[in-house]
């Protein structure tokens, strides 16, 4: 509270003379401003100031690692095609009467960067009003009856509420804009029982990040308009939650008086709800009744819809700092919650997911100090028990062999993790396991905090420190050392044991103190720490060095898809296209520079590849007839020198069978293979959702049943065939029509299609048992639509699940990844054609509870082709993974 109170009396004391939050920005900016020349760099470097003094003042209400650390998690949300993933911020109405206090709170984030969407109510002012002009307040079932008397004042109250915020705001030097229409599209709740009431059909989220774009906070209203331009009265609440569904931001923040939920009969504070474990239990509670039960069912309502890595947090104005910025928080925070998992193999959790967890989380994998396969290989050393929750958003190994201490040798949390507390929970899973635990950290860990607030000993030695708990005795301590060191079971010479003290304890007499955390009770107290303090890991390095590429069989649409992608990458030029048929012709659709088509012969392209005239090949011809130009990309790089050889994405079914070469579906088979490889088969389309479908359910599947998918994919997956224009000019047609088909369609290849064998053939590796390998059924059908798959499996399993546990299965399995979505509902067409992601929903399970049934769609010019094309040379050129490609 130190840092807001400051604050609070540099703005409430100085308001009239435009004095900023922690310091005189604008007084500066003016001074700026007076000079005849402005100079552009002068006013940045004031915004830089800016930004750390304001930094620094948050210090105060945690750890610099802590305020820091946050910060970096909150910058990275956002990206320029999706500015308004930071934060939704619902302003409750009574909040609008410390408009000051809100102002301020408001100008912290804006003042380091952080654009939230501020969505606000105005019920007692609007009761105010209403009552002072002889209006008697109407409700059904807590819904405000709204005729056009009550509309009409509170358009006006939403209008001037609206510009004292923004006005407030701009006094602060914080440029907002206000939003009052265009946003929220609804239909009439019930109109002869509510009146002028709407529930909201549609967000438009463009004039929200527009406002972001241009460096103003978006302050909206609740109200909506009807699809004939009806002004409609909307809950604000309820209108928070449907923008928070639109939006997926990373923090959602009710904002009222009291600063939190509270439990009815104690009166304390509710630190953390978890709804999966405790919802049903707090439904019951006597004292949870009326306003209390209903904000319960629609917090419900509105995680269940978003990611699980979602939460809601209830904190007053005054408050939101220390709520966004520190670990132990100051509100409620409302969140899902996982179940916490045990195994003690790594079959249990996945081979490949416990690798992708250590290649992307693992600091001395990032740092270069160990390899994947040294942890494996560390891991088989000994007994072992891996921790974690559902999703793996936390995964730690503790290694434990009969008779001697256990040594804890990772734990390792997502982002995920970070922002929902999990690491703690597992920690205390931990704890109730081993009474006695060793475990190391670097010295110079920003998360050297929470290893010391957890161990009842340390010491550090050679930029790397040791923690303990359960062993008071330093002599036992050094003995258990001296046996690790002696069996190898700690990497570097800790004796002699010598005592340190933590750093916010460094003046203690001794460095061995008591343990003083507890397992998170369902209410903990104010004050206590939600979770574990630690930053997302360091990402892949990711390379920006531009990069030539060359096209073979530019024709067809996937070409055509591909060449209108390249366009927008920021890193990689097509400079070469080859096409028979549009030899001499300039390429439509790539707008980067001027590209006109050749015809390479297997001569050329060898040539090339030995000159080095290109760093990646994609070969976008039919079956069967990509060979010559692999072999002699192939000949070429053997004689290149200096160099690597190129890369080469297939797009055909040529070599998804083959050795030697790596499978490109990242969302199943990982990004290490991907991105250490030359040589990478594109997925076929069909077989990009049956795997998709699929995977998730490995361990659920009843072996002596096959699964079946029915496909139905528009008729631009058929093909197409040369023809020539009005102009003379060659072109492509689809092999299939529209009204070829007449309005049906056209099952084929009803058994053995070559998509069958590639997804039954890759998914077995996903077996404990890879030998046993998995049958899929396929079954395809071309539709009158130009493009897209909508394709529906059933799933015969080996055991009793709800659909409501299938669907858990999905998010957890897909969470993180942005080419893929997971809704509730079957998708339809116009979900899945010209988008970037494979859409999955509609999960339904026989009454019987031993079949699952789902739907999946892509479209099969982009994810199933183009796009996961492109997302393969990302990854396998060093490029961010989604460099180029829209994120619908």
């Amino acid at each position: 509270m130190l840092a807001v109170s400051a604050v609070s009396r540099l703005s409430l004391c100085g308001a009239r003379r435009a004095v900023v939050v922690a310091g005189q920005r604008q007084a500066a900016v003016q001074a700026v401003r007076r000079r005849d020349n402005i100079s552009v760099r002068g006013i940045q470097s004031i915004a830089q100031t800016d930004r750390d003094t304001i930094t620094r003042l948050l210090y105060s209400l945690g750890t610099k690692r802590e305020v820091e650390r946050h910060l970096r998690i909150f910058s990275a949300s956002s990206h320029p095609s999706q500015p308004a993933k930071f934060a939704v911020i619902k302003v409750g109405g009574a909040v609008l009467g410390q408009i000051d206090e809100l102002a301020l709170s408001l100008s912290f984030l804006y003042r380091v960067g952080l654009y939230p969407v501020v969505l606000h109510g105005a019920g007692p002012q609007l009761n105010s009003i209403i009552e002072s002009e002889g209006v008697v307040p109407d409700y059904h079932d807590g819904i405000r009856v709204t005729d056009a008397k009550t509309l009409q004042i509170a358009r006006r109250v939403f209008m001037e509420e609206n510009l004292k915020l923004v006005g407030a705001l701009e006094k602060l030097g914080t440029r907002a804009r206000p939003i009052t229409s265009g946003v929220f599209t609804a239909d009439y709740l019930d109109k002869e029982k509510y009146g002028l009431v709407g529930k909201i059909t549609k967000v438009d989220k463009r004039p929200l990040e527009a406002s972001i774009r241009a460096g103003a906070l978006p302050i909206l209203t609740s109200l909506a308009e009807s699809p004939d331009g009806q002004i409609l009265n909307v809950n604000a609440d309820i209108a928070a939650g449907e923008l928070s569904k639109e939006l997926e931001p990373m923090k959602i923040v009710f904002l009222n008086e009291k600063g939190g939920m509270f439990h009815g009969v104690t009166g304390e504070k509710l630190d953390v709800i978890n709804l999966d474990e405790e919802y049903d239990k707090l439904m019951k509670e006597p004292w949870v009744k009326f306003g209390t039960k209903l904000k319960l069912r629609e917090f419900k309502e509105l995680l269940d819809y978003l990611p699980r890595s979602s939460s809601v947090a209830v904190i007053s104005a005054s408050m939101l700092q220390k709520e966004l910025f520190t670990d132990s928080g100051a509100g409620t925070l409302i969140r899902r919650g996982y179940k916490l998992l045990k195994h003690n193999h790594i079959d249990a959790v996945g081979a490949d997911r416990f690798r992708q967890i250590v290649h992307d989380r693992d600091p001395e994998v990032l740092a270069g100090l160990q390899s994947v396969t040294g942890v494996l290989t560390d891991l088989q050393k000994t007994p072992y028990s891996i921790y974690g929750d559902e999703p793996m958003d936390v995964l730690a190994v503790v290694a434990h062999p009969e008779g001697e201490v256990p040594v804890m040798t990772k734990m390792l949390a997502s982002r995920s993790g970070v922002l929902n507390s999990v690491t703690d929970n597992v920690f205390n899973a931990i704890k109730k396991d081993h009474r006695r635990l060793f475990w190391t950290a670097q010295a110079d860990d920003e998360n050297r905090a929470w290893h010391f607030e957890r161990a009842d000993g340390s010491f550090t030695r050679a930029g790397k420190s040791l923690f303990w708990y359960g062993i008071q005795d330093v002599a036992e301590v050094e003995k258990i050392i001296k046996g690790f060191e002696a069996k190898g079971r700690i990497e570097r010479s800790y004796l002699p044991v010598g005592p340190s003290a933590p750093p916010h304890r460094a003046g203690a007499a001794s460095g061995v103190r008591s343990f003083s955390t507890m397992a998170r009770r369902a209410f903990a107290t104010p004050g206590s720490s939600r979770g574990y303090a630690t930053a997302a890991s360091d990402p892949v390095p990711v390379s920006t060095e531009p990069k030539r590429l060359g096209l073979i069989g530019a024709r067809g649409f996937t070409g055509q898809a591909l060449t209108t992608l390249l366009s927008n990458h920021p890193h990689l030029d097509l400079t070469h296209v080859s096409s028979r048929q549009l030899v001499g012709y300039s390429l439509d659709g790539y707008t980067k520079s001027a590209v006109t088509y050749s015809n390479l012969s297997t001569e050329d392209v060898e040539r090339m590849e030995k000159d080095g005239e290109v760093d990646a090949w994609v070969m976008a011809l039919p079956n069967g007839v990509c060979k010559p130009f692999v072999d002699a990309v192939d000949r070429g790089a053997k004689e290149r020198k200096g160099e690597d050889a190129s890369v080469i994405v297939d797009l055909s079914a040529d070599y998804r069978f083959e050795q030697g070469w790596t499978y490109g579906l990242p969302e199943l088979y990982g990004r290490d293979a991907v991105r250490a490889s030359k040589r990478i088969s594109n997925p076929g389309c069909y077989a990009t959702s049956a795997q998709l479908l699929i995977a998730p359910l490995i361990k659920h599947l009843n072996q002596g049943a096959w699964p079946t998918v029915f496909g139905l994919s528009g008729y631009s997956g058929a093909g197409t065939v040369p023809v020539t224009d009005s102009d003379g000019r060659p072109s492509s047609v689809p092999k299939v029509t529209a009204e070829s088909l007449g309005g049906g369609v056209k099952p084929y290849a009803l058994t053995d299609h070559i998509h069958e064998r590639e997804a039954g053939f890759h998914l077995s590796q996903l077996l404990a048992d890879a030998g046993t390998g998995i049958k899929v059924a396929f079954v395809p059908a071309v539709a009158p639509w130009f493009s897209g798959i909508i394709s529906t499996v059933s799933i015969p399993l080996n055991g009793k699940i709800t659909a409501k546990e299938v669907a858990r299965l999905f998010e957890e399995h897909y969470q993180g990844e942005r080419l893929v979505r997971v809704i509730k509902e079957a998708p339809q067409l116009r979900q899945i054609e010209n988008k970037h992601t494979w859409t999955v929903g509609g999960f339904q399970v026989h009454s019987a509870g031993d079949r699952v049934v789902i739907v999946g769609g892509l479209d099969n010019l982009l994810k199933g082709a183009a796009t996961q094309c492109l997302q393969n040379l990302n990854i396998a050129l060093g490029y961010d993974e989604y460099a180029g490609i829209p994120i619908d």
